[in-house]
């Protein structure tokens, strides 16, 4: 079982690795399924039909729940994804809507296709055009956590600092957690994290692993796996969560998930975790 839970900002507890179910198309159910029996309990998936079956996410977890899970044991964040981000053919709302509208058909659509009374978090999938159409899109968002709909809100695929701290600022419902993509040519979102750990923003990555070959296979990281006695991908997700970070995991091999979860029988020394982040400078070329 997976019980090693970080508290955001807002008071919410999610467990220190999720499972995304991004890019599993007609097998999403089957893979969600495999990730609860295995252990994960908590669950990222996006109302976005061009990258998510947010309705295989809502099969899996009804059949889950039918076996005894509670809903309560369950961290569940999906996605409210502008219409930049989404196939014209395949739109979870009325694209003609005005915003405040497209939020909320947006996040009906979720309940339906999770079938859930609420949602742990509600994720705006990526900053939209400017910062009248991001506070707009924000405001009914808030409208739904302080409607109970949600209980807390973020924001993905934001890497202006700049950006994420006015959100901040004039937000009434503060973002309690940043997902991003993990990788080199965004500096590790150095700057950002650092922002996120002062005000107890929960920092999520994704792509964590894809993106970061020349990482794992850095003579550090491959020192460590071998005195641990474990991969330099459950070292890195353990460097991770060790400094507040909320790795993000994709993986549909059985084998794998088990090693994402065992990441939490070991832990790293504080000297270890500095040698890791200075490898994750931006001055550094690994």
């Amino acid at each position: 079982m997976q019980d090693d839970v970080v508290i955001s900002s807002a008071g919410v507890a999610m467990p220190r690795l999720i499972y995304g179910t991004a890019w599993k198309r007609e097998r999403t159910a089957e893979w969600v399924a495999l990730a609860l029996e295995t252990g994960f309990r908590g669950i990222d998936t996006a109302c976005q039909p061009k990258h998510y079956h947010e309705a295989g996410v809502g099969e899996a977890l009804h059949a889950a729940f039918e076996l005894g899970l509670g809903r309560e044991q369950i961290y569940l964040q999906t996605k409210f994804t502008p219409l930049g981000g989404q196939d014209p053919l395949q739109i979870p709302y009325d694209p003609q809507a005005p915003l405040q509208r497209q939020v909320a058909q947006s996040f009906a659509k979720s309940l339906d296709n999770l079938r859930t009374g609420y949602l742990d978090g509600l994720i705006l999938h990526s900053p939209l055009a400017d910062k009248a159409e991001l506070m707009t899109v924000w405001r009914a968002m808030e409208d739904i956590v302080l409607s109970g709909g949600a209980r807390q809100l973020g924001i993905s695929n934001c890497y202006d600092p700049a950006l994420f701290e006015f959100l901040y600022r004039a937000a009434i419902v503060k973002p309690a957690v940043l997902q991003n993509r993990f990788y080199a040519d965004s500096g590790y979102d150095v700057e950002l994290r650092k922002f996120c750990r002062a005000h107890g923003v929960i920092y999520q990555s994704f792509w964590t692993l894809t993106a970061n070959p020349k990482l794992l296979a850095h003579q550090t990281l491959k020192a460590l796996a071998q005195h641990y006695r474990r991969g330099p991908a459950q070292i890195l997700f353990r460097y991770l969560t060790q400094v507040g970070v909320v790795p993000l995991t994709g993986t549909t091999s059985t084998q794998h998930m088990r090693d994402d979860l065992a990441i939490f029988e070991f832990e790293l020394t504080a000297d270890e975790c500095a040698d890791l982040e200075r490898l994750l400078s931006p001055a550094d070329p690994a």
